[in-house]
């Protein structure tokens, strides 16, 4: 009997997997894929679950891959939901419950897909999966870890899909072949505190953050590229603490968020912000300490064959030719990049994070269609 994605969706949800717990999804999977003929192997690194699994040779020519998570965002007011945010419940077809879109039901669909392929037309090569717990998180013993454990072990995907939800609108208007860098920069500004009825016996670090913050602000990165809108920067913080109206602070921070595309690495954007925090200093007296945080670096899957591929898939299925982009925040995508071509297609992608996620069941359905299609014309 071919897999039931939509049973299967709502079987991972009632899985309460709130990053860093496992809540049973990927043990479900386990034992499902296990049973299916798939070769299973934990992969469990700093109390995060993860799992491997192949169908096929290791080190087959041909290695089509697929990465995924099952761990979710918290549900927030449990009592604003409509339905158990963990109880799978489907009703006038629409299934509810957390990680219903992200991504829960993306990785049902391909389990589905893959286990169905390899039973009724063995492929000549290898269905890997690697789904991670770690994905919501800090996500350095996820898709790492499982990229790691490959490597040591010869596991190799030639192609790997993404299955988070990309769509926008409607299913099937589009995908992705790249996402933007992600970086943070944290700055402490310290200077002398004062009163304020004279300002020319402190230095106030205040006035030296916000002159920093504006310049940071008001500089134009770029006007985009062939593939990436312009970058942008945004001020997410600037706090001290000082809840005096006569006293000039000795200390305040600021933050700001930069998504990048690639005319820029976070190595050149770091020397730019280390540059214009040193010209604040020198102009104000005032020192600025910068710390740099690095979730990923921008990249591209240049449209070729596997973009191809899975677009052609998706025309098929939906009668919609997916827009190629490369917007939107951060996925593991980052990480499989360095390993394999990677792209990303998966459900509209609406409520995720929001209370009250749900999907459609007929589109679960549709894609479970299409990643069957994107199997079955890889191998063909």
């Amino acid at each position: 009997m071919p897999i039931d994605p939509v049973a299967l969706s709502a079987e991972l949800i009632r899985c309460p997997s709130v990053t860093p717990e496992e809540g049973g999804a990927i043990q479900l999977l386990d034992k499902l894929l296990s049973s299916a003929g798939f070769e299973t192997h934990r992969v469990d690194r700093g109390g995060i679950c993860n799992l491997f699994a192949r169908w096929g040779q290791r080190g087959a020519n041909r290695s089509f891959g697929f990465n995924g998570h099952v761990d979710v965002v918290p549900v927030g007011d449990a009592s604003a939901w409509t339905h158990d945010p963990f109880g799978g419940a489907i009703e006038d077809g629409i299934l509810w419950g957390r990680g219903a879109t992200d991504m829960k039901s993306g990785v049902a669909a391909f389990a589905a897909a893959a286990i169905d392929f390899v039973q009724e037309t063995p492929p000549n090569g290898a269905v890997i999966l690697a789904i991670t717990g770690d994905e919501e998180g800090v996500a350095l013993d996820g898709t790492v870890a499982l990229l790691d454990w490959m490597a040591r072990h010869g596991e190799r995907m030639t192609a790997c899909l993404v299955g988070e939800p990309t769509c926008p609108n409607e299913m099937g208007d589009m995908m992705k072949i790249g996402r933007r860098g992600s970086m943070t920069a944290h700055f402490t500004a310290r200077g002398v505190q004062g009163h304020s009825a004279y300002p020319h016996r402190a230095k106030n670090p205040l006035t030296a953050m916000v002159r920093l913050m504006d310049r940071l602000a008001s500089h134009e990165l770029d006007a985009g590229t062939d593939h990436f809108d312009r970058s942008t920067l945004a001020i997410t913080t600037i706090d001290t603490g000082n809840k005096a109206s006569n006293v000039i602070p000795a200390e305040c921070r600021g933050t700001v968020n930069i998504r990048f595309n690639d005319a820029h690495s976070s190595e050149s954007l770091a020397g730019w912000l280390k540059t214009e925090a040193a010209k604040v200093e020198a102009e104000t007296g005032v020192s600025i300490a910068t710390a740099l945080q690095v979730s990923g670096e921008s990249f591209l899957t240049p449209p070729g064959e596997l973009s191809t591929l899975v677009a052609g898939s998706v025309e098929a299925e939906t009668g919609r030719k997916p827009e190629l982009s490369t917007t939107g925040g951060t996925s593991d995508a980052r990480f499989v990049k360095d390993h394999c071509p990677v792209v990303e297609f998966g459900l509209v992608g609406k409520t995720m994070h929001q209370v009250d996620e749900r999907v459609p069941v007929e589109q679960i359905v549709q894609l479970k269609a299409i990643y069957s299609r994107i199997l079955r014309d890889y191998f063909a």
